[in-house]
C-alpha cells in the first residue's frame, strides 16, 4: 500500500481504454461542429460588412481564421484517437487470440499428460485383441451344432453317384446296327438225320449188351 499517494490505480483494460477514447472522439466531433458553426457565422459577418465596415469585416475574418485553426487541431486529434483506437482493438484481438491459443495449449498438455505413444500403442493392441476375440465368438456362434461331416468322404460319394449315372446312361443307349449274315436257327436236315441214326445204333448196341447170354 502506498501511504503517501493513496491507493494505486488499477490498470486500464483494453475495453476501458476504447470506451474512453470513443467518448473523447464524440466530444471532439461536437467541438468541431460548434467551431465550424462559429467560423461560418464570422464569414457571414465579414461578407455583410465587406463594403460597409472594413474594420468589422477584417476582425470577423481573423476570428474565422482562429476557429478554422482550432478545427484543424481537432481534426488532427481525432485522427490520432481513431488510429489509437484501431491499434488498441488490434492489440486486444491479438491478446484474445493468444489467450485462446494458450488455453488450447494447456488443454492439450493436460490431455497428453495422461497419454503417451506407449499408452496409445497398448490401447490399440487391446482393441485389436478384443476385435479378434469378437470375431472368434461370432464364428463360434454361427458354426452349426452337431457332428461335422468329412468333406472328402462326401466328395468321394458324389463321384461314385456320378459314375453310376454315367454307366446307367451308357447301358440305356442302344448299340449301333451292324450287318451280320443270316444264320439258320435250325440244323441242316442231313446233319439231323445222321445224328438220329447214330443215336439209334448206340441204343441197339446198349440193348444187345444187356441181353442174357
Amino acid at each position: 500500500m502506498n501511504l503517501f499517494f493513496g491507493k494505486a490505480k488499477s490498470k486500464a483494460t483494453a475495453k476501458d481504454a476504447i470506451i474512453k477514447l470513443r467518448e473523447t472522439l464524440d466530444m471532439l466531433e461536437k467541438r468541431e461542429a460548434f467551431l465550424e458553426g462559429k467560423a461560418n457565422n464570422e464569414l457571414k459577418i465579414a461578407k455583410f460588412n465587406a463594403t460597409k465596415n472594413r474594420r468589422l469585416a477584417l476582425q470577423a475574418l481573423k476570428r474565422k481564421k482562429v476557429f478554422e485553426a482550432n478545427i484543424e487541431k481537432i481534426n488532427g486529434a481525432r485522427m490520432t484517437i481513431e488510429t489509437q483506437m484501431m491499434a488498441i482493438e488490434s492489440a486486444n484481438v491479438n491478446l484474445e487470440t493468444m489467450g485462446a491459443m494458450r488455453a488450447g495449449a494447456e488443454a492439450m498438455k493436460n490431455i497428453h499428460g495422461s497419454m503417451d505413444v506407449n499408452t496409445v500403442d497398448s490401447t490399440m493392441d487391446d482393441i485389436r485383441d478384443q476385435m479378434d476375440i469378437a470375431t472368434e465368438i461370432s464364428e463360434a456362434i454361427s458354426r452349426p451344432v452337431g457332428e461335422e461331416l468329412d468333406e472328402d468322404e462326401l466328395l468321394n460319394e458324389l463321384e461314385e453317384l456320378e459314375q453310376e449315372e454315367l454307366d446307367a446312361k451308357m447301358l440305356d443307349t442302344p448299340a449301333p446296327a451292324m450287318d451280320v449274315p443270316d444264320v439258320p436257327s435250325h440244323e441242316p436236315i442231313a446233319r439231323r438225320r445222321k445224328s438220329e441214326e447214330e443215336e439209334e445204333a448206340e441204343l441197339k448196341a446198349l440193348q444187345a449188351s444187356m441181353a442174357p447170354m
